[in-house]
Formats: C-alpha cells, sequence, structure tokens
C-alpha cells in the first residue's frame, strides 16, 4: 500500500501500525536476500515504535503527518546511533552519528518508522548498485540488471514493496536513475528546498516512491527549515493537484550532444510519453541539442577531484579499501592538475547557463532519464571507460540547482521499466509535482516486480 493509502487506514481504524510495520517486515525478510537493498535492519525496534503510534491513532492524537509510516534511509543520511558508511568498506568501523541529519529528525518529528539503511556504492560517486561495503544491489524486475544508483537500495526496496518511503540522496541523478530503472517515482527539489548536511551546491536529498501522491506528502515533511542550515526549506502542499495541461509549453529534449546516443526503444516510450501530453492541450516543443562539446569530461575531471578530496578523509591504512573503480577514479583525481581543474569548473559553468536559458524557454522540459534501458547488475557502469557517462539528460538539473523527477513511462521489449524526466524552472516544485500528478493518470500502472519470488 502506498503511504497514503495507509495513512487513511489508522486515521479510520481499518488498520494498524503494527500490522502494517510487521508486513513490511516480512516482505523484506522475504525479498532481501535476493536483492541486497537492506542493512542495519532493527525489526524489534520498529515494532516497538508501531505500538507507540498505534496507541496515538486509537488516541486521536498522531504524533505528525507521517505517524506510523515506514520509512527507508540512505546510507549517505546520517542518523544518530546508527551506521554511516557511505557505501565503502573503508568507513565500517566508524563512529557512529551523534546526531540526525537534518531529513532524519524531520522524518522522525513527522512519526515515521526509520526501520532500516539502503544500500550505495562507495561514495555516491557510482549510477550503479555495486559497493564495496554492501556487494552487489539487483533490479527486482531483472535480478540480472542494474538498479541505478546511487540510491540503489532505495530503488530496488520500494520497488519491491518493501514500505512505501525512501529518501535517497542525488548529486547527477542518484534518485532519478533508480527511479527509472525500478519502475518509481523519484524527484530532485530544487536547491535549498530540503535543508541537508554536509551542505553541498549539487546534492539534494529527494523521496523515492511509488506514486507522486507519496512523494509530495513525503516532501511537505523534509521541505521544513532546520536552523542548522542557512538552506531556507520550502512551505509544500502534503497534497498534489494534477496540474491542467491545456497551453503548457513543454520543451522536448532527446539529446544532449554529449554522453551515449539513446536507444529507440527509449525514445519511442519518451516520444509516448510526449504524444499523450500533446494530446491532452499541452504544446511541445521540440528542443536542439543544447551542447556542442562533450560536457562529461569537465564533469568527470570535477568529480575526479571531489573523490579524490573523500578518499583523503579515510584512514591511511584503508584507502585502498573501495572499490578498484573508485580508486583509479580518486587517483585521476589526485592527478589533477589546478590548471585543469579550473578549465573543468569554468566548462560546467557555461554548460550551466546554456541549460539555465534552455529551461527558461519553456514551462517544462521532457526528456529520457537515461539513455539505454538498463545494465548489467554486477558493473560501475554501461560503459567501463566512462563508467557515469549515462547521466547525461540527470547531470545538468544538479549543477543548475532545478528541480527535476522521473517518472515511470513503459516497459522495454525485455519487460524493463523506462522512466522520462521532467525539468521545471526555479522554485517550481510544487508545479512540477502537478504535472507529474497529471501524467501518472495518464501513463500504465507497472505493478509490482516478480523476478526475485
Amino acid at each position: 500500500m502506498t503511504a497514503t493509502e495507509l495513512l487513511d487506514g489508522f486515521s479510520n481504524g481499518a488498520l494498524s501500525p503494527v500490522d502494517a510495520m510487521q508486513s513490511v517486515l516480512d516482505r523484506a525478510e522475504a525479498v532481501n536476500p535476493s536483492l541486497n537493498a537492506l542493512f542495519d535492519q532493527r525489526c524489534e525496534e520498529a515494532l516497538a515504535t508501531a505500538k507507540d503510534s498505534e496507541a496515538r491513532w486509537q488516541a486521536g492524537q498522531p504524533l505528525g503527518p507521517l505517524d506510523g509510516v515506514p520509512v527507508l534511509i540512505k546510507d549517505s543520511v546520517a542518523e544518530a546511533g546508527r551506521p554511516y558508511w557511505r557505501g565503502t568498506k573503508a568507513r565500517m568501523g566508524n563512529p557512529f552519528p551523534t546526531e540526525d541529519s537534518p531529513p532524519v529528525a524531520r522524518l522522525k518529528e513527522a512519526g515515521a518508522i526509520l526501520f532500516a539503511k539502503t544500500t550505495m556504492p562507495d561514495f555516491g560517486l557510482l549510477a550503479s548498485g555495486i559497493s564495496s561495503a554492501h556487494g552487489i544491489t539487483r533490479n527486482p524486475w531483472n535480478l540480472a540488471m542494474n538498479t541505478g544508483g546511487s540510491s540503489s537500495g532505495a530503488g530496488a526496496a520500494i520497488a519491491s514493496g518493501i514500505g512505501p518511503l525512501a529518501i535517497g540522496t542525488d548529486l547527477g541523478g542518484s534518485v532519478r536513475l533508480p527511479a527509472a530503472q525500478n519502475a518509481l517515482f523519484g524527484m530532485k527539489p530544487g536547491s535549498g528546498v530540503v535543508p541537508h548536511l554536509p551542505l553541498s551546491e549539487a546534492r539534494v536529498a529527494g523521496p523515492l516512491t511509488r506514486s507522486v501522491a507519496d512523494a509530495a506528502l513525503m516532501l511537505s515533511v523534509l521541505a521544513q527549515p532546520d536552523h542548522r542550515t542557512p538552506e531556507p526549506g520550502a512551505h509544500l502542499s502534503a497534497s498534489v493537484t494534477p496540474l491542467p495541461l491545456k497551453g503548457l509549453k513543454i520543451g522536448y529534449l532527446a539529446s544532449m550532444g554529449f554522453g551515449p546516443k539513446v536507444d529507440p526503444e527509449v525514445l519511442r516510450l519518451t516520444d509516448d510519453a510526449a504524444r499523450a501530453l500533446e494530446s491532452e492541450g499541452a504544446i511541445i516543443v521540440p528542443l536542439a541539442e543544447p551542447y556542442d562539446t562533450d560536457i562529461y569530461e569537465s564533469l568527470d575531471t570535477y568529480f575526479s577531484v571531489k573523490a579524490a578530496f573523500e578518499r583523503d578523509e579515510l584512514p591511511k591504512g584503508q584507502r585502498h579499501e573501495t572499490l578498484s573503480v573508485i580508486t583509479q577514479y580518486c587517483d585521476r583525481g589526485d592527478a589533477v592538475t589546478a590548471k585543469a581543474y579550473l578549465n573543468a569548473v569554468a566548462a560546467i559553468e557555461r554548460a550551466r547557463d546554456r541549460y539555465l536559458a534552455l529551461v527558461d524557454t519553456c514551462d517544462f522540459v521532457l526528456s529520457p532519464v537515461l539513455p539505454m534501458v538498463g545494465f548489467a547488475a554486477d558493473v560501475a557502469g554501461p560503459d567501463p571507460e566512462q563508467t557515469s557517462s549515462h547521466v547525461s539528460f540527470t547531470a545538468m538539473a544538479n549543477q543548475t540547482g532545478l528541480p527535476a523527477v522521473s517518472l515511470f513511462c513503459g516497459f522495454s521489449e525485455q519487460g524493463l521499466p523506462v522512466g522520462i524526466q521532467i525539468v521545471a524552472g526555479r522554485g517550481k516544485d510544487a508545479a512540477l509535482l502537478g504535472l507529474s500528478a497529471t501524467y501518472e493518470t495518464m501513463r500504465p500502472e507497472p505493478g509490482f516486480p516478480t523476478a526475485f519470488e
């Protein structure tokens, strides 16, 4: 059941938070051994918390808008007294955090039951589900295929029915890519909408859910301000109203001008989504490729330096305890000259300006989420030489701070999910949720995967 359905049941007495939590734990026990999506499960603690929630609902005094709802937390989101490995074997012996990150604090205040953490790749710097700390996380639609990353465990868990809500983080597509590859809804809010620590210009925490309504509800909680960070948060409604399409100008971006060529199957399903929106009154405007140079090269240089900085935080004797592809990436970052780094930053700034100008020409921009249908579960990316080159459509939303979502739009001939991305202008998070809710009513429902059963 979705979070909104659970809450309706808690409110009218038809459902108990204890029964809901037990059901989720049973589901995790049944499918997680095949998926490897969860770690740090706290079953007894979760059931005790659910009993407290049940008593509050029976007294007509719920703690907050998510009271009794099971929620999963990504390994990169700090929770006091719980593991915080960031997918990296070298961090597994670290002391636990002593305070909750802003997203965790807001969820607990709202009454959510945090019952496990979800897997991710090392440092969150792969759009894949492999990790030196966690091993391989598998896609529930096909266990031989990748979940996407870096919110890999969150995507696999929610798609397979282990609860309704998960929070991920998105640095270059890390919520939207798993959403697309697992037939979910995923949102990267605009910069500053969800307060989070440590501060980052590009990384944002956001929801992974099976419905737009659930994401809107969760985001209304996550967007509340936190005194520990200068990010303002936002006042967002806990419910979402579908946005009328008539007269909306939606740009259709079929190619970024860099990155892998888009597969015909992905284009077919993205075209279908654009035509469906057009049939209800939206004005679909084909957009030219915004770039004529390889922006990935600059992004890759920039992030390799960030990776090298993060490796420097590890104990010297354990810096080799990362995936070999991450070790090589950090080594490359260490070798980048100051001049090359500044040139990469300048190129990204120019690319950012071009992307902002493109989005400003329309109300929204529609595109594929990733250029291919999927790739194998045990690899770092579809291209072993450029492991994250497939984030071409998602990465610039992070660099510009614009809100962006991934929505399921159909299955490939091989039965794998495909997603569309929609990007909106700054401050248009609520409108983007509204458009997503409209499209959600038009597209086929994915149902639940059965590959692991």
